[in-house]
């Protein structure tokens, strides 16, 4: 029976091996290719559905705005959804928060939610190297589905912010953001930077809290990834005063894979040739500098996808 078994993985295993992503591409960054693309994913988003975005820090200009992203929103009934951030600044508190919301137009155009202000809950992680749970804002036991709608750009600690920490930090409760920043060390954000020496734990910790909420949706078949990539700057929309966009606007990508996503995303900075108004070599230092693509690398290695993918266009020929 044994030797059945080894030989039927050994006729599977070049298909497993070969096996690739989709991930579909536009170069048109519009609300109507925003709907496009979700389209061409063929997974309808359905029930109470989230969609999560980051609403911008106030004072940063590169955040997704309401208008493009509202033809979306409307198209599946969605609920923008966010939590608290971690580190001061104008979202740290609910009042500030709601403010900026505001002052972006969010709220003047769909239902928000801010997904910790009534508390937080704990939501089981299959990787524990570093975190033994998620912590979340508790309204995300309030959807069917979520929508994890990304803006692709640097990031401070992480290198970049694509689809994977949207899941990870961005959907983590302040307290949530600590136990990932600091890969487990502590729970609350009083002195939240005084212990995130642990590089490595941190990327890690944002892999595995983003399959924790991958899985939290049904096993991940209720939940979709789209990634914009526009005003690339090295900075995270968590920056009020981000450095100069250097970089062209390259378009849309999804997928149901956020690992693949991930990389078509870092593959398509890193593969650029720098030129006039177009350089990409700020963006592919800042990465670097931080091991960015060791959460890539680290969520596939824990299950939650693959780095091969196909890349297929959805513009008209």
């Amino acid at each position: 029976m044994m030797n059945k078994i080894v030989s039927v993985l050994a006729l599977l295993m070049p298909t497993l091996l070969s096996a690739q992503s989709k991930v579909f591409v536009t170069r048109d960054i519009t609300p109507e290719s925003l709907v496009r693309i979700y389209k061409a994913l063929g997974r309808e988003a359905t029930g109470r559905v989230a969609v999560k975005i980051s609403t911008g820090e106030k004072g940063n200009p590169n955040y997704l705005k309401p208008t493009l992203i509202c033809d979306l929103v409307n198209e599946v009934n969605g609920t923008i959804v966010e939590c608290n951030t971690a580190y001061g600044g104008a979202r740290a508190s609910f009042a500030e928060h709601w403010q900026t919301i505001h002052e972006h137009g969010f709220d003047s155009l769909f239902v928000v939610d801010l997904m910790d202000e009534e508390g937080e809950m704990k939501i089981p992680v299959r990787d524990r190297k570093h975190i033994k749970y998620d912590i979340v804002g508790n309204h995300l036991a309030r959807y069917d589905f979520m929508i994890n709608l990304a803006h692709f750009k640097g990031h401070p600690m992480g290198g970049f912010g694509g689809v994977l920490k949207n899941s990870s930090i961005g959907v983590a409760s302040a307290n949530g953001k600590a136990n990932i920043h600091t890969a487990g060390y502590q729970e609350v954000v009083e002195g939240l930077w005084d212990h995130v020496e642990n590089q490595e734990g941190f990327l890690e910790s944002m892999a595995a809290a983003a399959q924790a909420v991958h899985e939290y949706f049904n096993r991940g078949r209720n939940i979709l990834y789209i990634a914009v990539m526009n005003n690339m700057t090295v900075d995270c929309d968590c920056v009020s005063e981000p450095e100069p966009v250097k970089m062209k606007d390259y378009g849309i990508l999804a997928s149901l894979d956020p690992v693949a996503l991930d990389q078509a995303c870092l593959d398509i900075v890193f593969g650029m040739t720098a030129s006039e108004g177009n350089d990409n070599e700020p963006l592919k230092e800042r990465i670097s500098s931080r091991h960015g693509t060791h959460t890539v690398d680290y969520a596939e290695q824990i299950g939650l996808g693959s780095k091969k993918y196909k890349l297929i266009s959805i513009d008209k020929k």
